[in-house]
């Protein structure tokens, strides 16, 4: 590789790390091109993408950006994911391709500038999805109003109870 080609790739590289939400470094020693290629279109549909570069590159993209934490992890045969929506999707993702696959292993990951290790991404990858959790409280959300309107209506219904029950104690007493 020239000059040119991993200035090229540099520039690429920062260009996702500048968009990116999460990076999650993985080692991949001992999966087939097959593996990758199956877990490359699982996080493709998830707005994530995989890529495998030399870690010299990797360290030189990260200089500079809030991912720069994950220097210490850029050893050894290193794929790094990066999510640019949503980053619980990657995480479980690769969370139960590693179950499937013990070869890729979950070395950290960077979210939001913070490091986090194997262990926090496994809990990361156990929380619901963003769509799941938007469900969650819109529905929390519409409660609200909802019982805001009925105790509003409670005060007028008993107040009609009230005449109504007044209204038959005096048919009663007229009969």
């Amino acid at each position: 590789m020239n000059r040119e080609e991993k200035a090229a790739v540099v520039a690429d590289l920062i260009g996702k790390f500048e968009k990116a939400k999460i990076a999650i470094v993985t080692d991949y020693r001992g999966l087939t091109v097959s593996k990758i290629e199956k877990l490359r279109r699982e996080l493709k549909k998830n707005n994530a993408e995989i890529r495998i570069a030399k870690n010299t590159l990797l360290r030189r993209a990260v200089q500079g950006t809030p991912f720069e934490v994950m220097q210490d992890q850029l050893i050894g045969t290193t794929a790094l994911t990066v999510s640019y929506d949503d980053p619980v999707a990657p995480a479980k993702i690769l969370t139960d391709f590693a179950k499937e696959h013990p070869q890729l292993v979950i070395r950290s990951a960077v979210l939001e500038g913070k490091a986090l290790t194997a262990d926090d991404l496994k809990a990361l990858s156990s929380l619901p999805s963003k769509d799941v959790m938007l469900a969650r409280v819109l529905s929390v959300m519409q409660a609200v109003p909802t019982s805001f309107v009925r105790v509003l209506n409670a005060v007028p219904q008993s107040f009609v109870y009230t005449l109504q029950a007044i209204k038959d104690k005096k048919e009663q007493e007229n009969n």
